[in-house]
């Protein structure tokens, strides 16, 4: 017989024999129960005087309610707690065999500047007490997390990206997500990875998500659309653009204003957007403002270009002067801003600073090209590297940190209203130069196919599969040495990307992105 091991006991020793561990099934693990998981902080008003809430249970629940009292030192704070009925309970489908209902609820008239602890349940079944502090209603200093892609692999190697940020920066007023949370928006045992990664953390401190092209991807054979999760796990003020209520909006935050968009053109008029974004910069009475969106006005991800996105919405930011656009993916690393007379001076002025992140597992091959091709200058860029950042506003000195899975500083920058309307930006001890980004690839390309496929870019899986059984093809010649083929064959890819795009199976964008990698490709060969 074969032993896997032995144990011993002091005059006994017991043979254990080999045994095929057994997969836990999804649906098994993440079913709601009638205990409240996944508990969410948000804003759906004001900052300062009222704090969303919302969580899951299975649809036996019928009367979700929750309680709140101001927080004490000890521990008979509940005599004075209020009980709040949910204002909204969802049913959400998944993709199991299971129902997951999402009950919400608005805390009003809070006191700024203060602690409170609350809970959430149906009256038998509580959550434990959990605690946030309300936005001040003075323009004290605050700090926040920003986090780029989770998307893959979620529960494997996202969870220690969230841990480590919230380890370092504990006092976060909130986390902003640039989009991309999970990698298909269906999927309920991914939406579990992202939730459970966190655990409690997003129960104390509040959240503004942004929307990324994978919220609208489906595990199941079901056509493209917004998460079912969405409208109802994730507060919005109800102030976006008409018929984007849910997926576009403002928050004020002490001397802040956060301004969330919806960058996926193919299901949000980005023309509207950008006239909406144009008013509410115009009536803007803060010192500071960030705008996010998912998708780049410039990529570090190489191949790709956000075109019509940048066409909208940049003249709007420069107008403006926006201060930071927090933005996600392209799986690369970027920061910088238009290019000016200063480049690569430590110590300059400019108006926006733009930056690209990602604290997922998932990494594309880091590149500038675009950046340089639309008159940007990257300030510092890295890829394989899974990154989070802290901002801190202190009167009119903002700093940014980027920091590595692994808690090193990456990179960071001072940012400092003059009295004159200037932003003096100070280049800080983490400051990195880019490194040269990698050669492109064959297997790059794939990636990129990939992708352009699960964006809508390539309307037609058939289509995706020639790309992709030429491209192998390629790399088979490539690997060998027979460059002269790699290159016959490259041109092949080239007619067929030509002729796909004669039957517009493909975008214009698509065809161009794909085209010059084909190029550049070639060039390298050659």
């Amino acid at each position: 017989m074969s032993l896997a091991a032995c144990l011993v006991v002091p005059g006994i020793t017991v043979a254990v024999a080999d045994q095929q561990a057994t997969e836990y099934p999804d649906e098994e693990i993440h079913a709601p129960t009638p205990m409240p998981d996944r508990i969410f902080l948000g804003w759906e008003d004001d900052t300062a005087t009222t704090q969303s809430v919302s969580w899951r249970t299975d649809d036996s629940v019928t009367s979700p309610k929750a309680q709140i009292a101001e927080a004490e030192a000890g521990p008979n704070f509940p005599s004075n707690a209020s009980t709040i009925k949910a204002e909204i309970s969802e049913e959400v489908e998944v993709n199991h065999d299971y129902t997951n209902q999402i009950h919400s609820v608005n805390f009003e008239d809070l006191e700024p500047n203060t602690t409170y602890l609350y809970r959430v349940g149906d009256g038998v079944n509580w959550s434990e007490w959990l605690e946030f502090t309300t936005a001040s209603d003075e323009d004290d200093s605050f700090s926040f997390l920003y986090m780029g892609d989770a998307q893959n692999d979620i529960h494997e190697h996202w969870s220690r990206v969230i841990r480590s940020a919230y380890s370092d920066l504990s006092d976060a007023s909130f986390i902003l997500h640039a989009g991309d949370m999970i990698d298909q928006g269906d999927a309920d045992e991914q939406w579990a990875g992202w939730f459970e990664g966190a655990g409690w953390i997003y129960g104390m401190v509040p959240s503004i998500a942004t929307i990324g092209n994978h919220e609208y991807s489906r595990i199941t054979d079901t056509p493209s659309q917004l998460a079912e999760n969405w409208e109802t796990q994730f507060h919005y003020p109800d102030n976006g653009p008409e018929g984007l209520e849910e997926q576009v909006g403002y928050w004020d935050h002490q001397d802040m204003r956060i301004i969330s968009l919806n960058s996926n053109t193919g299901h949000a008029d980005i023309d509207q957007q950008a006239e909406w974004l144009d008013d509410v910069l115009e009536d803007n009475p803060n010192q500071w403002t960030v705008v996010t969106f998912h998708h780049p006005i410039f990529s570090s991800g190489d191949g790709r270009d956000n075109e019509e996105l940048r066409d909208a919405l940049l003249p709007v930011i420069e107008e403006h002067s926006v201060d930071l656009v927090l933005q996600g993916h392209d799986h690369t690393y970027a920061r910088g801003h238009l290019s000016n007379e200063e480049d690569g001076e430590r110590e300059y002025t400019t108006g926006t600073m733009f930056a690209n992140s990602v604290a997922g597992p998932k990494m594309y091959n880091w590149s500038d090209a675009n950046w340089e091709e639309n008159g940007a200058y990257v300030r510092s860029g890295a890829e394989d590297t899974q990154m989070y950042q802290n901002i801190h506003v202190d009167g009119d000195e903002l700093k940014y940190e980027s920091y590595t899975a692994l808690g090193e500083l990456h990179d960071e920058f001072t940012m400092t209203k003059l009295p004159d309307g200037q932003k003096q930006v100070t280049e800080g001890e983490g400051f990195e130069e880019p490194e040269e980004p990698d050669e492109p690839s064959i297997e790059q390309m794939q990636t990129q196919v990939e992708d352009l496929l699960e964006e809508g870019a390539i309307a037609d899986d058939e289509a995706a599969r020639h790309f992709q059984t030429h491209l192998t093809s390629v790399g088979h010649y490539e690997e060998t040495g027979s460059t002269d083929q790699a290159i016959e064959h490259m041109n092949g890819f080239k007619e067929l990307l030509e002729g796909i795009s004669g039957e517009e199976l493909i975008s214009e964008e698509t065809y161009e992105s794909l085209n010059a990698a084909a190029d550049e490709l070639i060039e390298q060969w050659g």
